[in-house]
């Protein structure tokens, strides 16, 4: 009974053991990504008066368009998306035009793009849907599935209208 009792406790220890290690490793992988996160809200709080962090998604679509945009409140209670543009060494841009913000009531909400692309895809499979910047202007950029091909396709956050044609992934 004891050999029993002592090969369970030391199963247990290890068990735990290696899931403290595995929360460790998963901490130290992500460590960038949260401090980019913590540093783009940081900017959104100071240059466009962002109080309230409800989402945050990264946007890169090549490498003089890495974004972090965030979405939330101000002081006002107004819901604003807040674009922080970010060099390749991971830290924000310190130029004057490298954050932009913008009430949500004055552009395309993600529900409203939604809509737009269910009419305008019909049958498509939104794989993923997030803002970012595309040839300059504010977009929401979209990776959809439609009959067995992957594409892409940007919406002007502006006013919802497609820009371009997009890209047709190659197939395997």
């Amino acid at each position: 009974m004891k050999k029993r009792r002592k090969w369970l406790l030391l199963g247990i220890f290890l068990v735990l053991l290696l899931l403290f290690g595995l929360s460790q490793f998963y901490a130290y992988v992500m460590k960038d990504q949260w401090n980019e996160r913590s540093a783009a809200a940081e900017v959104a709080e100071a240059r466009a008066g962002l109080t309230k962090v409800t989402k945050a998604q990264k946007s890169v679509w090549d490498e003089n368009s890495i974004y972090w945009v965030l979405a939330g409140r101000n002081a006002d209670d107004t819901e604003l998306m807040v674009w922080v543009r970010f060099t390749l060494d991971g830290k924000p841009a310190g130029g004057d035009n490298d954050v932009f913000a913008e009430e949500v009531a004055r552009g395309t909400s993600e529900q409203e793009i939604r809509s737009v692309i269910a009419s305008d895809l019909p049958g498509s499979t939104i794989e993923r849907l997030l803002p970012g910047v595309y040839n300059g202007e504010y977009v929401w950029q979209l990776f959809y599935k439609l009959e067995g091909r992957y594409y892409y396709k940007f919406y002007r956050f502006a006013d919802g209208i497609a820009i371009g044609d997009g890209y047709s992934l190659p197939n395997r």
